[in-house]
């Protein structure tokens, strides 16, 4: 079933009135019609069972059934940090993040990163990063739109991660799955989980020397190194596993 976001001021005596792009998108690219039903969310937690009662000029009336429980979010909020990476990948990753549960991304420019983005261009790729956010949360039936934080510098991201309960650096040069299992078997439901990811060309030491500081804790993803794009939805699919199994 469909999915859309809407704004709260949408929401009136059990009936949304729903502007902007979306509208184009449910009439004239899904085609929906009057009496279809579709799920709506007011992107803080609370999602509707609604049908398209009609359209009008610029807009569409739903007709709210009935709320549905809200169950589609991890029990821990989890904060992916993502060294910059080139091209479009970024696109990707704030796109499968989300799937997997993400509650922010945020980007931030490592000493190895290649790109380098001025103030002007970082806030069109924030802007855009967002789109594709809401866009995946809607697909993945998500409670929540996931936030995409502007480009910060690594030294900005890690008082950032300052706040949280846990954070996890993989490191390419960590040893020991074991204690990363153990590392990742004391996180319990409820409490925060950042995940630091470098670019293409990995952390330098002094940058993990700066996050042990930090009370960052470097951990391992395995006897192969992963590519940007690949590492931090690993430690995402790790640890959606791990708080779904304990949510059981």
């Amino acid at each position: 079933m469909r999915q859309f976001f809407v704004r709260p001021s949408w929401i009136h005596d059990n009936r949304i009135y729903m502007e902007g792009p979306d509208v184009n998108h449910m009439k004239n690219v899904l085609r929906m019609k009057p009496g279809e039903d579709v799920r709506i969310s007011d992107g803080a937690g609370k999602t509707w069972l609604c049908c398209v009662n009609r359209y009008e000029q610029g807009g569409v009336i739903l007709d709210i059934f009935r709320e549905l429980v809200a169950g589609a979010e991890l029990s821990s909020r989890l904060y992916l940090f993502q060294g910059l990476p080139k091209g479009d990948k970024m696109e990707w990753i704030v796109q499968k993040a989300v799937e997997l549960g993400v509650y922010t991304v945020i980007p931030f420019a490592a000493r190895r990163s290649v790109v380098r983005l001025d103030e002007k261009k970082a806030q069109k790729k924030q802007e855009r990063w967002q789109t594709i956010a809401r866009s995946a949360a809607e697909q993945s039936g998500r409670d929540i739109i996931p936030e995409v934080r502007p480009v910060m510098t690594f030294e900005q991201a890690l008082k950032a991660a300052s706040d949280l309960d846990v954070v996890l650096i993989p490191y390419e040069l960590e040893q020991g799955m074991q204690e990363t299992a153990k590392t990742i078997d004391r996180i319990k439901p409820g409490q925060s989980v950042g995940i630091f990811i470098g670019p293409e060309g990995g952390f330098e030491e002094s940058e993990i020397a700066l996050a042990r500081e930090a009370k960052a804790v470097p951990v391992t993803l395995g006897k192969r190194i992963l590519r940007t794009e690949t590492a931090g939805l690993a430690a995402l699919s790790i640890l959606m596993y791990h708080l779904e199994c304990q949510s059981l």
